[in-house]
């Protein structure tokens, strides 16, 4: 049976997330997807679902829905209340939600975001192959508004049943594996000490497009900016400033400010969840 979900509550941002755009990125378009890509597959797959479905994305705030037809919806990610229509039900786990009723994620008690998975997956319009929004391109669906309403899959005819999931935790302390380059050699070796020894701090001013860090700055060995290059996922740039940032999934696919070291992609998660004044650490990867 399909159906749609109705957005009661928007919530600060919510918006639809699969797997990411992947392919594309020599014609400028970046990924975007899930950031805590562990979380969504997790979610989708006690939902019935593959592990690429599209789902919601919820940050800090959560959000509340509210399906046409009998839905298996499945909260994960960040740890959060979770009530339908006002009687609390299981976080992490498959919840049966009737026609009618609203599904409510409140805010996030440790970590950033949520993540809503619904049986059947949603199906908003794809975009080059993705139904994931894209906040720096534009790409794909718009965050949710209250009142918007996105169309839903066919449920498949039962969820996965589990006694024990070992969800993600949001990470006390962020450890970022890094190797170095390709423009390390525009910094001091001062700096490059710096920036494997040295604790950071999650910046208030993170997003999907990068994780900021606030802490000490890297010292520049050459002047000057470098022409634009392309940018990888878990790119380290380093802005006139000094900071550290950590381009996430919606990051810009060229620029001009040098990249001292690449975050391998497997640690990337724990950046999705790691709140403001977390502290970061960059080590080698060996």
């Amino acid at each position: 049976m399909t159906g749609a979900i109705e957005v009661v509550r928007a919530g600060a941002l919510t918006t639809v997330q699969d797997a990411g755009r992947i392919g594309w990125a020599h014609l400028g378009v970046p990924r975007a997807g899930a950031l805590d890509a562990p979380s969504r597959r997790l979610a989708n797959r006690l939902a019935g679902n593959p592990a690429d479905a599209a789902l919601l994305e919820t940050t800090v705030t959560g959000c509340a829905v509210r399906a046409d037809r009998p839905v298996v919806a499945v909260v994960g990610g960040a740890p959060c209340r979770v009530t339908v229509d006002g009687r609390p039900v299981a976080w992490g786990a498959p919840v049966h939600v009737p026609a009618g009723a609203v599904l409510d994620a409140g805010p996030a008690v440790r970590g950033l975001r949520s993540y809503l998975a619904f049986g059947g997956g949603l199906l908003p319009e794809p975009v080059l192959g993705s139904r994931s929004a894209d906040l720096l391109s534009g790409l794909g669906p718009a965050p949710l508004r209250d009142g918007d309403v996105l169309p839903l899959g066919h449920e498949a005819p039962r969820p996965v049943a589990a006694d024990v999931v070992p969800w993600p935790a949001a990470p006390g302390e962020l450890v970022l594996p890094v190797r170095l380059g390709p423009r390390h050699t525009w910094f001091t070796d001062e700096a490059l000490r710096t920036l494997t020894t040295a604790t950071y701090r999650v910046s208030p001013h993170s997003n999907r497009i990068g994780l900021r860090t606030e802490g000490p700055a890297l010292t520049r060995a050459r002047e000057g900016e470098l022409p634009s290059e392309g940018m990888v996922l878990g790119a380290i740039q380093v802005p006139p400033d000094g900071r550290p940032v950590v381009f996430l999934n919606d990051h810009p696919t060229t620029g001009g400010y040098p990249v001292i070291g690449v975050v391998r992609e497997t640690a990337l998660a724990g950046a999705a969840q790691a709140v403001p004044g977390t502290r970061v650490r960059f080590v080698g990867a060996g």
